[in-house]
């Protein structure tokens, strides 16, 4: 098969597709609880099945439409919630500047879709996996469909037995995004200057928390370490990813 000038054959694809699919079968453990109590929340806060499968199924940005419960319980207007979506999901186009210099073997309309499922577990492991052996569709869209799937079947069980669980907070529910973060950022951990460009982005993530306040925090911190980064680096150095 041919696919963006590359010239691969069925064996090739069917590997790349194990491989994705092997890779997020261990993220798919700390999915489905964090998929499943937003839809339990979805449920709590007046959504129908059809908004959370509409919300879960276009949005489809974990930290993002937990905001969006958030701010619709505290009754808000609606354009401080798209305002705070928008914020919080702003790090996707810093994503995207990365990622999209890797989709060499991507055709326009795989891009397209690719840009649509680009979460921060599909980000993490297509760089690791572009930096390894090459980044190929066959293995971004196994991981991605997976990954999609497993979020979006989630939300549902979650919308239709979430009332069985009374506090998720004692079963430690409320800790799955901040672990799930940590590990993210610790899967970096060999780039050149790690340490310094996540000590500048969590300082000025603090500052804007304690000054401008929830969610900027998040979108000015990225922006932080990513100016960090720019000013660490050396033109034309050439780097070692490990």
């Amino acid at each position: 098969m041919k696919m963006a000038g590359l010239n691969l054959s069925d064996d090739d694809l069917w590997r790349d597709s194990l491989d994705g699919i092997r890779d997020v079968l261990p993220i798919t453990l700390g999915v489905v609880p964090f998929a499943g109590v937003f839809g339990a929340l979805a449920i709590e806060q007046g959504l129908s099945l059809g908004e959370l499968a509409l919300a879960s199924m276009t949005i489809y940005a974990g930290a993002s439409q937990y905001a969006m419960l958030d701010l619709m319980g505290q009754g808000v207007p609606a354009w401080s919630i798209v305002l705070a979506v928008f914020a919080i999901n702003f790090r996707h186009l810093l994503y995207s500047a990365s990622l999209g210099r890797r989709l060499a073997a991507f055709s326009t309309g795989q891009k397209v879709v690719a840009f649509f499922m680009l979460v921060d577990p599909l980000f993490a492991s297509a760089e690791t996996r572009a930096f390894k052996r090459g980044l190929r569709p066959a293995y971004y869209f196994a991981y991605g469909t997976v990954l999609y799937a497993t979020w979006t079947i989630s939300n549902f069980i979650g919308a239709l037995f979430g009332s069985l669980i009374e506090d998720p907070a004692s079963f430690g529910l409320d800790f799955i995004l901040p672990l799930y973060f940590t590990g993210l950022v610790i899967g970096f951990h060999r780039r050149p200057n790690f340490l310094p460009v996540l000590l500048v982005s969590v300082a000025a993530s603090l500052a804007v928390w304690f000054t401008i306040g929830s969610p900027w925090h998040i979108s000015l911190g990225g922006l932080a370490g990513l100016l960090a980064a720019a000013l660490l680096s050396k033109p034309g150095e050439e780097v070692d990813h490990g």
